[in-house]
């Protein structure tokens, strides 16, 4: 064979590779396109610390942005889109040497081999990895949601130990005086058991400032545990620390949550998406009875004339019943990741049910502090300082129920701090907790949180 033939043998083999591509999906595609949008958003971040008087949500998008578990996640994400490609590609092809010794070089035949495998099966395997890009996407939106989470309820530590402090520093406050008009009371001989009244004040002030230590100690704990929620380490410069305060957030009805859930939940979400992966997984399992070829062509220049040597093989899928097992096999996982979708659908009902309890349960508490406790402390102080002015009442009385109204406040920043850290987490199953206008989840309705 002339090598004109050899070279118009090649190019026949290079037009039937060239022929057996498949070309990447609208899924595929939408997937690159986002991450690289994503990424852009991401590597382009530079920005700074929030000032102390900015909103919960400039600290929330300043640490989704900077956060590396984000940039985990979204690498991780990444690799699954980058990995769709190879996947529909057709195996590398083989240069092959093949030769005949004798006494001397009998036969010296290089040659090129393909391996050609059904655009059909690489097609169910793209989509397969395409599905599988899908899950990781969600793993990363659940980590962007997540990270959120932990800056939220590290803003609501400080909020309550920054009113903590306040609180207790009034009490301080309230018991020095009525420490000083008890131990006034016992040298002019005015009251009855003053001494009594000095030492227990005394064992009082004592406590509240115990308490202002430990405090102090968890608002450092506290500092950390903001900074790292952040994604600032240890050898960062401490932010400038927010003027984080309490107050309730507004929630939409039970019916109107579980919807929610249903739809943006991140946990549910993924399990959706493992369930397309499980589908998918049925198809490329269906197409392994599909055989599989090689083609390639061998050429002996030692040969006068040139030698040509077509090779061809051709797998064949002849167990059945190995066949039937994969598909058996892969349609279990299929049922598997659908059974899995509802049990989790169950535990998110439980979820919901127990936080509104838990909003519900501190609503009541702080109803009761507001709309029972505290005014009857007023009037209760208003009494005494009536029966002071009369002659009827020690002094000492008004600065030490000032301190149990104090206390009660203090009761109210804890039944409220419980409140929306419940909250956080309903803003969490609902995906209502992210950042808004930081464009870090994809916007396509197939992406969609």
């Amino acid at each position: 064979m002339k090598p004109s033939s050899v070279a118009l043998l090649l190019s026949g083999l290079l037009l039937l590779v060239s022929g057996c591509t498949v070309p990447p999906s609208g899924a595929e595609k939408q997937a690159r396109n986002e991450s690289t949008r994503l990424g852009q958003v991401l590597h382009a971040a530079d920005q700074a610390v929030p000032a102390p008087q900015a909103p919960l949500a400039d600290y929330l998008r300043f640490a989704v942005l900077r956060h590396p578990q984000v940039r985990a996640a979204y690498s991780d994400w990444q690799a699954t889109v980058l990995a769709i490609a190879p996947t529909r590609a057709l195996p590398d092809p083989q240069l092959t040497f093949e030769a005949d010794v004798a006494d001397t070089l009998m036969t010296f035949m290089p040659g090129l081999m393909f391996d050609f495998m059904t655009p059909g099966k690489r097609r169910a395997m793209a989509n397969e990895m395409t599905a599988a890009s899908q899950v990781s996407y969600r793993t990363y939106v659940a980590t962007v949601l997540e990270v959120a989470t932990g800056v939220r309820k590290a803003w609501l530590e400080l909020a309550y130990v920054d009113e903590a402090l306040r609180l207790r520093d009034e009490a301080i406050g309230a018991l020095n005086q009525a420490a000083a008009m008890a131990g006034a009371d016992y040298v002019t001989g005015r009251g009855m058991g003053t001494l009594e009244a000095q030492l227990r004040l005394e064992n009082e002030v004592a406590k509240v400032r115990s308490e202002l230590a430990a405090l102090g100690d968890r608002r450092i704990a506290a500092r950390t545990r903001f900074k790292s929620a952040l994604g600032l380490t240890t050898s960062d410069a401490d932010p400038t620390w927010p003027q984080a305060t309490l107050a309730p957030t507004m929630l939409p009805s039970e019916d109107e949550l579980w919807r929610r859930t249903l739809a943006a939940n991140p946990d549910l979400g993924r399990m959706r998406a493992m369930v397309e992966m499980a589908i998918a997984s049925v198809a490329v399992a269906r197409n392994a009875g599909t055989p599989d070829f090689t083609l390639g062509v061998m050429a002996d220049f030692k040969a006068d004339p040139l030698m040509i040597r077509p090779t061809a093989t051709v797998t064949l899928p002849i167990w059945r019943e190995k066949i039937r097992s994969n598909i058996a096999a892969a349609e279990a996982r299929r049922d598997a990741a659908v059974a899995r979708v509802g049990a989790e659908q169950l535990n998110m009902a439980a979820q919901l049910a127990q936080m509104l309890y838990m909003v519900r349960e501190s609503d009541r508490m702080i109803e009761y502090i507001d709309t029972t406790v505290l005014p009857n402390y007023g009037r209760l102080i208003s009494s005494i300082e009536a029966g002071y002015q009369a002659g009827m009442t020690g002094p000492g009385m008004i600065p030490e129920t000032r301190v149990m109204a104090l206390s009660m406040r203090l009761e109210r920043a804890a039944a409220l701090r419980d409140r929306e850290n419940a909250v956080t987490d309903l803003l969490l199953m609902t995906a209502d907790i992210a950042p808004a206008g930081t464009p870090l989840l994809a916007e396509s309705p197939n992406s969609s949180r």
